[in-house]
């Protein structure tokens, strides 16, 4: 299994990106697919994710990122719009056998669930 990430770049506030993730390897419309990130100092965060049965965001992000994926090309999006200084960060792709609900149900009993694969990640400065 392959993820690629592209798109990242530097922005001013108020400013929009789109990020990519193009996946390879294995049964790409079966999975739950999510968007990560890590800020410089901080710990990596859940920005959304999204699968055959639908999407999250994050309320950090929500009504601003937009998740999205077209499965005719394996590829996952994140559209960032009205971005802020604190959105600056590495933002990884990823990618799990299980679908997001099971996941959810897993991290919800209090268990650590990490995605079985993952990108390079690509910079998104934002100033």
């Amino acid at each position: 299994v392959q993820l690629v990430e592209s798109g990242g770049g530097s922005v001013q506030a108020g400013g929009s990106l789109r990020l990519s993730c193009v996946a390879s390897g294995y049964r790409y419309s079966a999975y739950c697919m999510a968007w990560f990130r890590q800020g410089p100092g901080k710990e990596r965060e859940w920005v959304a994710n999204i699968d055959v049965d639908g999407s999250s965001v994050a309320d950090s992000v929500k009504g601003r990122f937009t998740i999205s994926k077209d499965n005719d090309k394996n590829t996952m999006y994140l559209q960032m719009d009205s971005l802020k200084t604190e959105d600056t960060a590495m933002y990884y792709c990823a990618a799990d056998g299980l679908d997001c609900a099971a996941i959810a149900s897993i991290q919800a009993q209090g268990h650590k669930k990490e995605y079985n694969y993952w990108g390079q990640g690509t910079q998104v400065t934002v100033s």
